[in-house]
């Protein structure tokens, strides 16, 4: 398995993480994130982590983030941000990625970079700004392969644009897992067909944030007596739905929603 944590950078209140505008950094990072995270989940082999809070309503200490991610032993992690300059609309903007300095003595963070960093660019068609090296606490302190990728500048002109546009964000997320996947060589899951009834799709439920897939089919699942409340769901959402509660979940409701019929 490849268990990859994820950290969509600040929270809805922190000071400063803004457009001109006031539109707050955390909803793009979040955004970006749950795209990434969502197309991760087509693919075999992979859990994901959520190191900041979902609802972005509490702005994690990077310490406590490392921390996390470094004690469930993630291959990878991943932090989303958007930058700004002064914060003062201007002309400036572009994509840059992160990786620990020096480079060069992160041979394995680099490669993730260079995977990931190209298609980010691509997906956004903003300013290739490169990858680049830093002293950042998420690069420093983590002890797996970690990138930091600033997609976009929230006081440019032409950069706000994109990042207002739901669907730039969606391929942004896209864009990192694909890099991702390209690194780490993952394959796709594979699909049961039942020859013309509904496809059972098998869903990664190792993030400690629900999944739409995940939530989808506990959703359908309740509609249809499989399950008798929304309990789950409402676990999910807050967080509290452990590994073992979901992988038990998902096996029960695939039995009896797909697999039962077939």
């Amino acid at each position: 398995m490849i268990k990859i944590a994820w950290s969509a950078g600040h929270g809805l209140t922190t000071a400063g993480k803004r457009s001109p505008n006031d539109e707050k950094e955390w909803t793009f990072n979040n955004k970006v994130v749950l795209s990434g995270m969502a197309h991760l989940d087509k693919y075999e082999g992979v859990l994901q982590m959520r190191v900041d809070d979902p609802s972005g309503k509490t702005d994690i200490p990077l310490a406590s983030r490392t921390d996390m991610a470094n004690a469930w032993k993630a291959d990878m992690y991943i932090s989303c941000h958007h930058n700004a300059l002064g914060g003062q609309w201007g002309n400036h903007g572009g994509i840059e990625t992160y990786v620990m300095e020096p480079a060069n003595n992160n041979p394995s963070s680099l490669k993730l970079a260079n995977s990931i960093h190209p298609k980010v660019v691509k997906a956004m068609g903003l300013r290739d700004r490169g990858v680049k090296s830093a002293n950042f606490h998420e690069l420093r302190e983590t002890v797996m392969p970690a990138v930091l990728v600033e997609g976009g500048f929230m006081d440019s002109l032409t950069d706000i644009i994109k990042m207002r546009d739901d669907n730039y964000l969606n391929a942004h997320g896209v864009a990192i897992a694909q890099g991702i996947a390209w690194s780490f060589g993952l394959k796709m899951k594979e699909v049961i067909d039942s020859s013309g009834k509904e496809e059972a799709k098998f869903f990664n439920t190792g993030s400690l944030s629900l999944n739409n897939e995940f939530k989808n089919m506990l959703t359908k699942a309740r509609e249809q007596g499989v399950i008798e409340s929304n309990h789950w769901e409402k676990k999910a959402e807050e967080g509290s739905l452990t590994e073992s509660e979901a992988i038990g979940l998902t096996a029960i409701v695939l039995k009896r929603l797909f697999l039962d019929k077939i």
